[in-house]
């Protein structure tokens, strides 16, 4: 592979207006796509084979019209100081807001307070259901506003007015995050590369690489159903890692220009070196992405594969239009000294180097080299501490009690649980079948008489049966908050309830609601991490084994990514379960922890952490393979590449912490989950427990058993056929495979 890419490089240097020109063409492309696409609604949200998701298909069945999964706004009105709801002005108030409520095209019915008895009993507090077709992420902006625009109407006379609901539901926005991530990227690149132009190539063809993913995610947005959450992910992980590769590729560029080696020579080389564990650190990327399917949630499996294409479109660019760029830059991209100072001219081969003092990633190698043991306790005894809070962790998917004060929704849902109680915020809805029941009608009485002698059971409504009378629902409203765990052991009482009655009368019971659906949700996550792991860790732990062409060095990298994700988890129960430095961090409510928090953050920081793994470790197998002994190929391998992989985390940890300052707690959530993972396994994991180990391993951390080492493909990631190919100047020469 090394040979295969050193081709490459070169012939992108030679023919670089040939590179450009595609590149620039397949971005104008996606952009013209993305523009004359139709546009695309917000994606349809469905969990295949969950109970919830399955009384939804029923209710869709037996209630034809009624869009039971469909979006649903309370609007909660509450009287002035010293008036009631009940009041002739209040009440002529409410019900102008309703009739304003129901001439919306998207709007299925919408109930009076008064004929509903949805007023408090002390009368200050009432409010109005809105039933729309579609789903909150369907539906179009033009009815939100229409929801936003009555409910001001009746502040106007005097109410106070909130809407809670998943109506309002939107993509969060972060505001400038991937402006602030962009500007700290472009300083840490010229600290590092200390030229505009060097620091300014990684920056560019990550930006080209960024809109021709998101511009054909897009394009193809309506066509697939991808929602605009898709492209946020993928502009976020594209922006990173495409950056990454780039500084690496650049960074090995410029090494080799200080060796003596000509211009298109030292292109060919960076490529065939550096690229070669841009491919296979982009491929651990790409596994870890598209393993979220596994989940079998189509929103996030969408999400994951369209984030791994422009993972790939950042590695083709990083080996392609890179070293193009770099035959533009010609001598504005100078060669690098052992401190990344920038030399006048590059010495010629063979002309020995004056000797310079060491770096700072040499001389913490030699440290650790020297003190492997002292090192590796203090991080895996700092890495275990950190992780101590994650056995406490409580998984759930966020409701509007965990919004920010300042939203309506929050304020909606403290009113509901003011006028009516806290269960009221989470109904459950459920669903009996009995159309092969003898005596439908008293399979409906029986279920709702066994859910009222349940605990934590405020209110139970007589059944709502279907026309053909086989089908009821009956609305379960808890006494506890929904993302409580007595919610959810009603949930479970309800079902284990419902298994009882089909065994005695054949009626099928589910439970639904938007409180049930995010229990399903939680639980499917749940089941889904370990398959997940195994899936991600093993076809990359297999995939590392041929990288390195080692046992315990692709054992050590999984397991040293367990402990700076365990640490990382530890970091996040503390910040928004416990509390801890939340007024720092802007979390205004505490409370369970984001369901999908653990499966996206070991899926997204794998695969960033293994490009941290492949890059250093590549350098020190590379060294080692051209003769130097285990501890010394452990510095010389921290001496070329602790810098770049330095400057790598920093961008990685500034673009993730841009998503901190959000108003969406889950945003936050994730944002600051991310960066401290990266801050834990590249400065803790990478540059520290993994020098350590290897200094304790010496030549047993590269050992391989013979049949093995004879069965396994060589891709020759260190470069060591590049001896031969560098002596070919036939650059347009027909691309060699290895």
């Amino acid at each position: 592979m090394a040979t295969f890419l050193y081709k490459l490089g070169r012939l992108s240097f030679r023919r670089r207006h040939f590179v450009a020109l595609i590149w620039v063409a397949l971005l104008t492309l996606a952009g013209v796509g993305a523009a004359s696409a139709p546009a695309a609604g917000n994606s349809s949200f469905s969990i295949p084979g969950t109970e919830a998701q399955k009384a939804f298909d029923l209710l869709e069945q037996r209630f034809p019209g009624t869009s039971a999964d469909g979006a649903t706004a309370r609007v909660v009105f509450k009287a002035p100081s010293g008036e009631k709801m009940t009041d002739p002005g209040n009440k002529a108030t409410v019900q102008d807001t309703v009739k304003e409520l129901s001439n919306g095209s998207e709007v299925v019915r919408v109930t009076d307070p008064y004929q509903a008895k949805a007023v408090s009993k002390d009368g200050t507090i009432a409010y109005a259901q809105v039933s729309y077709k579609v789903s909150g992420m369907e539906l179009d902006d033009a009815a939100k506003d229409a929801l936003k625009d009555s409910a001001q109407d009746a502040r106007k006379a005097g109410l106070t007015v909130e809407i809670g609901g998943d109506a309002l539901q939107a993509v969060p926005h972060t505001g400038s995050s991937e402006i602030i991530g962009i500007a700290v990227a472009a300083v840490v690149l010229v600290i590092t590369f200390g030229s505009l132009v060097a620091a300014g190539l990684p920056l560019l063809t990550a930006l080209i690489g960024v809109g021709i993913g998101v511009s054909a995610i897009t394009g193809l947005a309506s066509a697939l159903d991808l929602g605009t959450t898709t492209s946020t992910l993928a502009m976020m992980i594209g922006l990173a890692v495409g950056i990454d590769y780039a500084l690496f590729i650049v960074s090995r560029y410029r090494a080799e220009l200080a060796e003596g080696r000509e211009r298109e020579e030292a292109a060919g080389r960076a490529v065939g070196t550096a690229g070669s564990a841009v491919v296979f650190a982009g491929l651990t990327v790409v596994i870890a992405l598209v393993g979220l399917s596994v989940v079998n949630i189509p929103m996030l499996t969408k999400m994951g594969v369209a984030a791994a294409g422009t993972v790939a479109i950042a590695v083709l660019i990083a080996l392609t239009m890179i070293p193009a760029l770099l035959g533009y830059a010609g001598r504005k991209v100078k060669p690098m000294g052992e401190k990344g100072k920038l030399l006048g001219r590059a010495k010629p081969q063979g002309e020995k180097a004056e000797p310079v003092k060491p770096n700072l990633g040499t001389r913490w190698a030699s440290f650790v080299v020297r003190r492997p043991i002292a090192v590796l306790l203090l991080g895996v005894i700092g890495l275990g501490a950190a992780a101590v809070p994650a056995t406490s962790l409580e998984l759930g998917l966020p409701d509007d009690g965990s919004q920010p004060t300042s939203t309506t929704q929050r304020r909606a849902y403290d009113l509901l649980s003011e006028g009516f109680g806290p269960g009221f915020n989470g109904p459950l809805m459920v669903v009996v079948d009995a159309k092969g029941s003898d005596d439908p009608k008293a399979v409906f009485t029986e279920t709702g008489d066994e859910i009222k002698g349940l605990k934590d059971v405020v209110t139970v409504t007589p059944p709502q049966p279907n026309k053909a009378g086989d089908t009821a629902t009956i609305t379960v409203i808890p006494g506890s908050k929904p993302s409580s765990v007595t919610t959810e052991n009603l949930v479970h009482g309800i079902r284990d309830a419902g298994a009882d009655i089909k065994a005695d009368t054949d009626a099928n019971v589910l439970v639904t609601g938007s409180t049930a659906m995010n229990i399903d949700v939680s639980q499917k996550l749940n089941d889904a991490l370990v398959p997940y792991l195994v899936l991600v860790v093993g076809l990359a732990f297999l995939l590392l084994i041929v990288v390195f062409r080692s046992i315990l060095v692709p054992l050590k990298a999984a397991l040293g990514f367990l402990l700076s994700v365990m640490a990382a988890l530890g970091a996040v129960v503390a910040v928004f379960q416990w509390g801890w430095l939340s007024g720092l961090m802007g979390v205004e409510q505490t409370g369970p922890v984001m369901s999908m928090m653990p499966i996206f953050m070991v899926g997204v920081v794998f695969g960033l952490a293994m490009d941290y793994e492949v890059f250093l470790v590549t350098r020190m197998r590379e060294a080692y393979v051209h003769g130097e002994k285990p501890a010394q190929a452990v510095v010389t391998g921290f001496r070329h590449g602790a810098r770049v992989v330095t400057a790598a985390a920093v961008i990685m940890m500034a673009v993730f912490a841009g998503f901190i300052g959000s108003s969406e707690s889950m945003v936050k959530m994730i944002g600051f989950g991310l960066a401290i993972a990266v801050f834990f396994d590249a400065f803790v994991v990478r540059m520290a427990i993994v020098p350590a180990v290897l200094a304790l391993l010496g030549r047993k951390a590269w050992w391989l058993p013979r049949w093995l080492d004879r069965a396994l493909p060589n891709v020759d990631v260190e470069g060591e056929g590049l001896r031969d190919a560098s002596g070919d100047d036939d650059g347009d020469r027909e691309l060699v495979r290895v």
